[in-house]
């Protein structure tokens, strides 16, 4: 039991002394005053450990407004109220000068690291002087304990002074004290010129007022002016169109466009589908003077009158359109519309009729937006007038085409579809029932001009069809083809009657005066006329008709047998010539190749059905005869009249010579009966090959049925009214889906080849972005170019994915074409400001870093040269008489009438230390020259603020 009570004791002697440890009073900090300043020195000292470096790793923020400026923030308790202390420090060693991006304490007092502690309340500001007092003496005590020289501020009064006192200890001897306010209107006169602005500056070391002008004090200054161009917004537009007659007379400023346009992209390729907002809303000219020194306030008015083309500097820094780089499709353009026709082709599964979609029984149409409406029927026909306005000159298709926009299955964009197609982009904002509408009357439309036989406008009838491009725009080339055939029929029926009338009355007048005539030669030499006519038309290039094959023939007269070949020679009809010194097998004459009808055109879908049929029933030499048996059968008759007493194997030996199998062993000498005194080999010897020869060829039944016809008298291989009829049949009953994917390739590329036509200058990022835009859309769109789209597919999702990127193109070549039409004679500018906002909006693009920071402004600072000047101060347009009573000049520094936006002026004072009253008892290490002063303005006629630091000796 004692040894129990024992323990016992000592364990309660042991509690007693544990409570009194943990309730020691430490009696040095007593007060909650400094027990704040023993906090805020522990931080500051670890901060002083850890160094910029440590700082960084440990999560230290980077300031959006500063490239090279970062913050670390610590949380302070003093009584009820809560503090924010924050270091804003700097990673490179080198002192920035005012014009990069510099912190706005480091711009008013010259400091480069330095401490902002600042209350957490909503005004973020000390509103009580004492208090403000108090707690900047807090944080000097803090620092000087941490032996640091880092300048302290505290942001006092209203939030919109932006005022701040502060502290600096610069050691033993000197203290730096800080002081900024701003007066935010009602600025004095005498402070709105440079002369005042001195004398505030002198007023704070000099001993008495009345001696600044009879006192010279070297006065250190640097200044930067900023000037801004006029916004280009209506009144600005109306001002110019109002000036007088000398200033519109005047020299178009270099690099600047024509100041009558009412909208700066008028001549741009996109300006005939929407007008563009011009992302380049001004430009900020920043001059800086070199650090002069100045002893009188009349030096300062001399040098308010002084002109910026004096500066040291010129640095450019364009203002570019809010929210430029984001992608949030408020935008109009063609990736707008592009995404909306995307839309249309998904809904567009959803009828099997393009009617179902705009008739009002459709039992689907409940599903289609009420936003879905149709234009006007004036708005339709004004489409339709555009769309099929005869233009007497066919446009150059292939003019200013990118390489690669023939890997679309699009068209040209002049032809009559793309236009077709880029209208349904702003018809009805692009939906499906408005497509639907237009794609009708557009059918329509054509009808007409097949009935009534008028070309189609927009489209070549240079008699082909371009297989690279939609299967609509070949069945139109085509559909234009059968039109000028059918017109080439008509107008040949009507000659041949009228013809034949005025040989009638020919003949009555002949008979009149002569009484005499011989009708039949007469309508002999017409019938002949006639006959030539139609031949000619049938010429190749190459040949110049008839009487050129003859001169070729007859000049020839050492053949044998002359008398038998003019005998033939008459009745050899449709002859392009003869084939070398190819002979005849039976008679000894040589084989001429006839003129031939052109094969027949066929679309891309018509070259499949042969295709398909090919792999269905397998390729022998009899079923291609049955494919090609109407142009064979031409071919053979026209081979038999140009050819009299021609055999099968004559035509095998010109027009399939592999058919054809040279026998040269069994090769006969020269025939001496038939060909006396000439070295001719004839017969020729051969045989025909194996599937030529094999009973019952095709080939060889076709041969025997066909007529012995000249070219000139066959009937055409090309039908134009079955083959216009079947066009149109394709076009009024194409389904929905077909329609839209064909029009997404052809407005995809059309768009593409409208901006490819755009003049950006040689901007290479520009060129290689658009190479990789065709290059993605040739990708995306390869679904659609196949017919492997579904309403279930992902390639819906890929090309919503492909608006957004030509979204981004587009915008980079609006910016590119208004850069350079302002710097063409200065491109460097141009090309400088570019490539920087490229590598600034490279990341959004889905390239370069994962994690961006999109909320970051473009900030562009480019230093121009002697020779750049004068373009960009033709920027600057003189005022026009409208626009110069609005603002009273009130400050001087002009550049072509216009007064600095912003005026910025550092005045600072050195002193040597062993000069001035503190030399007597300053040491020897602080006796050396010294910014004892420094203050620094900023502000126009009706904002100014001053920022005001000084040495004083403790």
């Amino acid at each position: 039991m004692a040894s129990s009570s024992k323990a016992n004791l000592a364990e309660q002697d042991e509690g007693e002394e544990a409570e009194e440890i943990e309730h020691f009073n430490d009696f040095t900090l007593a007060s909650s005053w400094e027990r704040f300043i023993s906090e805020i020195e522990a931080t500051c000292r670890q901060w002083l450990a850890d160094g910029p470096k440590r700082l960084l790793e440990k999560g230290a923020v980077h300031l959006d407004s500063s490239d090279n400026i970062y913050k670390v923030k610590s949380e302070l308790k003093n009584a009820a109220k809560i503090y924010s202390m924050e270091y804003y420090f700097e990673i490179s060693g080198k002192i920035a000068d005012w014009n990069c991006t510099l912190h706005d304490l480091q711009l008013c007092f010259g400091v480069k690291e330095f401490l902002v502690i600042s209350p957490q309340s909503a005004s973020g500001v000390v509103l009580d002087a004492p208090e403000a007092t108090k707690l900047l003496s807090a944080v000097s005590i803090a620092l000087a304990n941490c032996s640091s020289l880092w300048p302290a501020f505290v942001p006092v009064h209203d939030p919109s002074r932006k005022a701040f006192i502060g502290i600096q200890n610069m050691g033993t001897i000197f203290t730096r004290r800080f002081e900024a306010d701003r007066i935010g209107s009602q600025v004095p006169i005498k402070f709105m010129h440079l002369e005042g602005l001195y004398e505030l500056f002198v007023s704070k070391f000099a001993y008495c007022m009345s001696d600044h002008s009879m006192h010279l004090f070297r006065v250190h200054l640097l200044m930067k002016l900023t000037y801004q161009t006029l916004p280009n917004d209506e009144d600005n537009y109306d001002d110019i169109q109002e000036a007088d007659t000398e200033s519109a007379k005047s020299e178009t400023s270099p690099g600047c466009d024509n100041p009558n346009r009412k909208h700066w992209d008028d001549d741009c390729p996109w300006n005939e589908w929407y007008s563009a907002e011009d992302p380049v809303m001004g430009f900020d000219l920043v001059v800086t003077w070199s650090e002069k020194v100045v002893e009188s306030s009349l030096e300062m008015a001399e040098m308010e009158n002084a002109s910026p083309h004096e500066a040291e500097k010129w640095i450019l820094a364009p203002n570019l359109y809010p929210n430029l780089d984001s992608s949030k499709g408020d935008r109009i353009g063609f990736a707008s519309q592009l995404h909306l026709l995307v839309n249309a082709l998904e809904m567009s599964f959803e009828a099997p009729f393009i009617e179902d979609f705009v008739s009002v029984e459709n039992p689907g149409s409940d599903n289609l937006e009420s936003t879905m409406v149709i234009p006007p029927p004036t708005v339709l026909d004004r489409v339709l007038k555009d769309l099929f306005l005869e233009d007497p000159q066919l446009p150059d298709f292939a003019k200013d085409e990118h390489k690669s926009s023939r890997a679309i299955k699009g068209a040209p964009v002049e032809s009559l579809f793309v236009q077709f197609c880029l209208h349904s982009l702003w018809f009805g904002n692009c939906n499906i029932r408005a497509i639907s509408v237009l794609w009708i009357e557009f059918v329509r439309e054509i009808r007409w001009h097949w009935e009534e036989s008028q070309p189609l406008p927009k489209i070549p009838a240079n008699g082909s069809i371009d297989l690279a491009t939609c299967l609509i725009n070949q069945k139109l080339q085509m559909l234009a083809i059968c039109i000028g055939k059918k017109r080439e029929l008509n107008e040949e029926f009507e000659d041949c009657i009228g013809t034949k009338d005025n040989a009638s009355a020919n003949m009555e007048k002949m008979q009149e005066v002569n009484k005499v005539g011989d009708e039949s030669s007469s309508f002999h030499a017409q019938s002949q006329a006639f006959d030539e006519k139609r031949d000619s038309l049938l010429t190749p290039e190459g040949f110049n008709g008839s009487k050129t094959v003859e001169s070729k023939f007859s000049a020839n007269a050492q053949d044998v047998h002359s008398a038998d070949k003019s005998t033939l020679d008459s009745i050899r009809r449709g002859s392009a010539g003869p084939v070398g010194s190819m002979k005849l097998l039976k008679l000894c004459q040589s084989l001429h190749a006839p003129f031939t009808q052109s094969a027949p055109l066929m679309t891309e879908d018509m070259h499949e059905e042969r295709l398909h049929a090919i792999e269905t029933f397998g390729f022998s030499c009899n079923f291609s005869a049955q494919l090609e048996r109407e142009t064979l059968s031409s071919d053979m008759s026209a081979f038999k009249a140009a050819n009299p007493g021609a055999v099968f194997e004559d035509f095998i030996r010109w027009y399939s010579p592999r058919d054809w199998e040279n026998d040269e062993s069994e090769a006969k000498g020269p025939s001496t009966d038939l060909t006396e005194g000439m070295n001719v080999d004839w017969p020729p010897q051969g045989r025909l090959s194996r599937r030529m020869s094999e009973s019952g060829n095709f080939w060889r039944k076709i041969w025997d049925e066909a007529p012995i016809l000249p070219a000139s008298e066959q009937k055409p291989l090309l039908d134009p009214n079955r083959e216009g009829e079947k066009i149109l049949h394709y076009l009024e009953t194409m389904q929905p889906h077909q329609l839209l994917e064909q029009m997404v390739c052809t407005a995809f590329r059309a768009s593409a080849d409208t901006l490819n036509q755009t003049n950006y200058g040689s901007l290479k990022e520009m060129d290689t972005k658009i190479d990789q835009l065709y290059l993605t859309m040739a990708s995306t769109l390869r679904p659609l170019q196949v017919n492997l789209l579904s309403n279930t597919s992902d390639t819906i999702e890929d090309l919503q994915r492909l608006c957004v990127v030509f979204e981004h193109v587009e915008k980079l070549l609006i910016l590119a074409a208004s850069l350079h039409r302002r710097f063409r004679q200065v491109p460097r500018i141009s090309e400088a400001i570019f490539s920087n906002y490229y590598n600034f909006y490279l990341p959004t693009m889905g390239i370069g870093l994962a994690d961006v920071d999109t909320q970051k402004e473009f900030d562009m600072k480019l230093q121009l040269s002697q020779n750049e000047r004068q373009v960009v101060s033709n920027m600057f347009a003189p005022p026009t008489a409208n626009q110069s009573w609005r603002k009273v000049l009130s400050m001087g520094n002009h550049l072509n009438g216009h007064e600095p936006i912003l005026r910025e002026i550092i005045f600072s004072m050195h002193d040597n230390a062993s000069d001035n009253h503190y030399a007597s008892s300053s040491p020897r290490d602080y006796q050396q020259d010294t910014e004892t002063y420094r203050m620094y303005t900023c502000g126009t006629s009706n904002d100014l603020r001053v920022a005001l630091s000084i040495i004083s000796y403790d």
